[in-house]
């Protein structure tokens, strides 16, 4: 029997002036009109930190390195399925956010930590609010 692959996530932390960026999704099926950070699976042979990087630029036109990329912490949830969602934050990036998946969101801004949309998914609400770092979360378990 062949063991079936756990779907892995990226999720990217860009701060600006002790605010955070958050999208609203949309047209998804998948925790749409919710707040999220810009993010979305790691393909087949890409390694975390270049999704991290694809994903940024695809979804906010915002360049990053990936040597810019520190780790933050892991969530392994249950949902769906069985989940791994890696958070990374960026140090530094160019260029100005934006939506560029119109399709996929509806809404971007500057959030501060603790006025936080009502609206948001619940697990990276969870994950943001985490005080230290490394951190690992088991989550609907």
């Amino acid at each position: 029997m062949q063991a079936k692959g756990i779907p892995t996530g990226v999720h990217i932390v860009c701060e600006r002036g002790g605010r955070v960026l958050l999208m609203r999704r949309a047209g998804t099926g998948f925790f749409d009109g919710l707040y999220s950070l810009p993010g979305g699976h790691v393909e087949e042979g890409e390694s975390v930190r270049a999704a991290a990087v694809r994903e940024l630029r695809e979804e906010t036109g915002l360049s990053v390195d990936e040597a810019a990329l520190d780790w933050l912490g892991v969530v392994h949830r249950r949902s769906d399925s069985n989940r791994i969602d890696f958070f990374l934050r960026a140090a530094a990036w160019m260029g100005e956010p934006a939506i560029r998946e119109p399709e996929k969101c509806d809404a971007i801004g500057w959030f501060a930590p603790d006025d936080l949309p009502a609206a948001m998914v619940p697990y990276v609400r969870h994950a943001l609010g985490q005080a230290h770092t490394p951190w690992m979360l088991e989550l609907g378990w």
